[in-house]
């Protein structure tokens, strides 16, 4: 009676199955799991390196793995290698001590062409016996001629005496070079103050002298007016005393700078 009575009372009741959801949630998530960690121990340290490089490019320069076909390059993962990089850094080291060597080699080419010029004109200030009113130097900025006002110029002018327009002609053809250079004419003048009808300042006449010089050496139809430019410093920028008579005579004069090829005005 008692089996029959149980029978009786879950007849048309079915079997209480809702245990197996979370049974079957449980067996996913250890499935994927595993499936993790399978896949972790079998990974390419250097396709992980790689494809860590290409997340690394995306986020800090726009590019990266979705540029290439694969996570990365091959050239760029070998450069991964340290001793890639050793190669590499060898490479660019040698790179700029060649770039260095030829800067020094055309420089000092320039520097002994310079140095051909100052030649030309020594002997120049030699033949005609200009030692005490021309000489010439090789400065840091380049080949410096200079010369004395009084070669020139009268006292408180600056219009180039007609018997001396023979010299800057003569200069003229010694700053024909090929291929020509920077040439900067500057005048200069003590600091004895002047002020007559033409000139209010040392300044306007040292500028004045300058370019009138530079135009005597333009009429040579063989040099480029673009490469010329003057300037003034009036007695900004004296080489000697101005206490003794010859210091100021020192002072007062007009210069040629000629600079090297690789340097512009």
């Amino acid at each position: 009676m008692g089996k029959k009575k149980w029978r009786d009372r879950n007849k048309g009741k079915g079997t209480d199955e809702s245990w197996l959801i979370p049974y079957a949630d449980i067996m996913t998530l250890l499935l994927a799991m595993f499936i993790v960690l399978f896949a972790l121990s079998d990974v390419d340290a250097k396709k992980f390196k790689a494809m860590a490089q290409s997340f690394n490019e995306i986020f800090s320069t726009g590019t990266g793995i979705f540029d290439y076909p694969s996570p990365m390059p091959d050239d760029e993962a070998k450069g991964l290698d340290p001793q890639n990089k050793e190669h590499i850094r060898k490479k660019t080291t040698e790179k700029a001590d060649k770039q260095g060597k030829n800067e020094t080699s055309n420089s000092a080419v320039e520097w002994r062409e310079l140095k051909e010029v100052q030649g030309k004109i020594d002997s120049y200030i030699d033949e005609n016996r200009l030692t005490n009113k021309l000489n010439t130097s090789l400065t840091d900025e380049g080949l410096l001629v200079t010369i004395h006002d009084n070669v020139l110029f009268d006292s408180g002018s600056a219009r180039v005496r007609p018997g001396d327009v023979k010299v800057g002609k003569e200069i003229s053809k010694l700053l024909e070079m090929n291929p020509p250079r920077n040439i900067i004419i500057s005048g200069h003048t003590d600091n004895v103050p002047i002020n007559n009808s033409e000139f209010a300042s040392n300044w306007e006449l040292s500028v004045m002298r300058a370019v009138n010089f530079m135009k005597i050496l333009l009429e040579n139809e063989n040099l480029d007016a673009r490469w010329f430019s003057a300037k003034g410093y009036g007695e900004f920028q004296p080489v000697a005393t101005n206490d003794t008579p010859e210091g100021r005579e020192k002072n007062r004069r007009v210069e040629i700078l000629i600079l090297p090829f690789s340097v512009k005005n």
